[in-house]
């Protein structure tokens, strides 16, 4: 196990001054230090070693001097191979190796001889598990995934403790190289969806990925400029265990707490951890009502506008749809205006620091809208269904298909305000045909209401009872659809 990889140790410290530019940049540093009664170089990147770790290894280095000073580097190699744990060490072969050693944050040392091995100290600057802002629950698990992606493997780990879970590691760009990991459950997952993912990892050519997962997204499924969100992501580490045991594959990227689940439907997301931490009925319910809050809240305002123009379509017993006083300003204008509003209220409370976020949004919601009303602008009735629908997007649980609805609810009120009624049905009609059509990883996203499965239809409507027998979805595609085997 002889290492050659450099002759000596000033050649190993011009190829760290010429790779890492250490006159150039403050946190590549080296030091030249005595080590087994011998001259040695250590490299590594300030920030991302744990120093105290570092120093009590050498300082144990120091105190077994007797155990590791060998005459050949072979009897070197051989001690520290059985002193140390073996993945806390690792011989460099390669300059490219060592390179990406040192950027992962291990410590490196060259010896006299040009022996050179790394020490694993690493130690990434983060944060502890929370509860992710955008998947609360009343009851259940608080520990969410964090920026790194050790930790979001061990909690994805502890949480299925089987020998079938598998977890490997892919690089993605040439520059960047972000660390990326593909989780899934052998015997429960398809191979060739597997391997579609890994095909797409291994053809991603960029300079680096700083997005991390969504710009990942957009290499896997060339989504160019399709709205709708093809994976799913999550913050929970009960919620990606769960589709691991359906056969569905999680991509986990380094420095993003998102976790992205693939395949998936237009119905997962949809789906929230909530209904499961109820009673099998509440959870029917609380899923019944965010599908119907979905759909109102993508043609609620199209349709009210059609009943306010097109008087001949109002029902007796609804004759009071539709503003008493239409104003100066056109109504469709109140509309759009009144719809960009609140998606451009959504952004300010975004950027407004937490304290003041909730004023700023009491004071926008009821003194700009209170006024808006009083000089004419808006009438009062536009106000409150650009509200009403804004919440019910807001109650969709998958923030990018929340953004995608409103997309297609101005789409759907314009073809109304230019077409009236067919405006309104066509819209509705290539919508539907819009979304039959897609297909990510070959599995449609309408499933299963597109094509039908009436067993599986079923089983998106109501949240069944965990004691009732429960396959593994259809689309998942998995070799082995019984889960208790």
């Amino acid at each position: 196990m002889t290492n050659t990889l450099f002759t000596s140790i000033r050649e190993g410290e011009r190829w760290f001054v010429n790779q890492f530019g250490k006159d150039e940049t403050f946190d590549a540093t080296s030091r030249l230090i005595h080590l087994w009664d011998k001259e040695a170089l250590l490299l590594y990147m300030n920030g991302l070693v744990d120093g105290e770790v570092l120093t009590t290894l050498l300082t144990e280095m120091q105190y077994r001097n007797e155990l590791f000073k060998r005459n050949t580097t072979e009897e070197t190699d051989r001690a520290m191979m059985d002193y140390f744990p073996y993945h806390a060490l690792e011989i460099v072969e390669t300059e490219d190796q060592l390179a990406k050693f040192i950027l992962s944050g291990l410590a490196v040392f060259i010896m006299k001889d040009g022996f050179t091995f790394t020490l694993d100290v690493r130690s990434y600057p983060g944060r502890q598990p929370e509860e992710p802002d955008t998947e609360k629950v009343i009851r259940g698990a608080r520990d969410g995934f964090t920026e790194n992606i050790l930790t979001n493997t061990t909690l994805i780990r502890r949480r299925l403790r089987t020998t079938d879970l598998r977890f490997e590691m892919h690089e993605a760009s040439v520059k960047g190289k972000t660390d990326i990991v593909v989780a899934f459950l052998k015997g429960a997952v398809n191979e060739d969806h597997l391997r579609f993912i890994r095909e797409r990892l291994d053809h991603i050519e960029t300079d680096g990925m700083t997005m991390t997962d969504k710009s990942l997204e957009e290499f896997l499924f060339k989504q160019g400029f399709h709205p709708m969100p093809f994976v799913r992501y999550t913050e929970r580490a009960d919620i990606c265990a769960a589709h691991l045991l359906e056969g569905h594959i999680a991509i986990i990227v380094d420095t993003s707490p998102s976790v992205i689940l693939v395949p998936v439907t237009l119905f997962h997301h949809l789906q929230h951890a909530e209904e499961y931490r109820q009673a099998p009925l509440i959870g029917t319910i609380i899923r019944a009502v965010r599908f119907v809050g979905t759909f109102f809240s993508l043609v609620m305002l199209p349709f009210w506008y059609l009943l306010s123009t097109e008087k001949q379509f109002v029902p007796e017993f609804i004759h009071y749809i539709g503003p008493n006083e239409w104003g100066e300003v056109p109504l469709f204008v109140q509309l759009m205006l009144a719809d960009i509003g609140i998606e451009v209220l959504r952004m300010a409370a975004i950027h407004t620091p937490t304290p003041l976020s909730t004023a700023m949004g009491l004071v926008a919601a009821i003194v700009i809208g209170q006024v808006a009303i009083d000089v004419g602008l808006f009438s009062s009735e536009v106000v409150l269904y650009v509200a009403v629908s804004a919440i019910l997007t807001f109650a969709i649980p998958s923030f990018e298909l929340s953004i995608t609805t409103k997309v297609f609810r101005i789409s759907l009120l314009v073809l109304t305000a230019l077409f009236g009624a067919p405006g309104f049905f066509i819209g509705l009609a290539l919508t539907f045909y819009y979304l039959a059509s897609l297909k990510p990883m070959n599995v449609p996203y309408l499933w299963p209401f597109t094509p039908f499965f009436p067993k599986a239809m079923l089983r998106v409507l109501i949240r069944f009872p965990m004691t009732i027998d429960d396959p593994r979805p259809f689309i998942t595609k998995s070799p082995n659809r019984d889960r208790m085997s």
